[in-house]
């Protein structure tokens, strides 16, 4: 899928004569804010305060999530007055642990994606 490139056309001098201070001075400060975030402020670091269009952003949402509920029921052994899981249920924690780490590094993708596409 291809980004399209933003244009932006340049925004004039805003004028003195007819506007109050407060007038000159928000307007002023609108024009420069939106000139940062074009990329267009005269000796400005071009791309680093353009703004992010839609369309360029194209990371994909996170996989559906695999583990909706804990398999492992809790069920084991007392031996000696201590208890022990039995091993059925130290295998299912094991798989939700997994499972649980496997959806953690997926939403950790998804997130550093979109992050390098915000920062370009």
């Amino acid at each position: 899928m291809a980004s399209r490139v933003a244009r932006f056309n340049s925004i004039p001098a805003v004028p003195q004569a007819g506007l109050t201070p407060l007038e000159f001075a928000t307007i002023s400060a609108l024009k420069e804010n939106v000139e940062l975030l074009i990329g267009a402020r005269g000796g400005e670091s071009g791309n680093a305060n353009r703004a992010v269009i839609k369309g360029q952003v194209t990371v994909n949402a996170a996989p559906a999530q695999q583990m909706v509920k804990i398999s492992a029921e809790g069920n084991g052994f007392t031996i000696s007055d201590v208890s022990v899981a039995s091993l059925a249920d130290y295998v299912k924690l094991l798989n939700d642990v997994q499972r649980l780490a496997n959806d953690v590094a997926n939403i950790r993708t998804t997130l550093n994606t979109l992050i390098a596409q915000l920062k370009a």
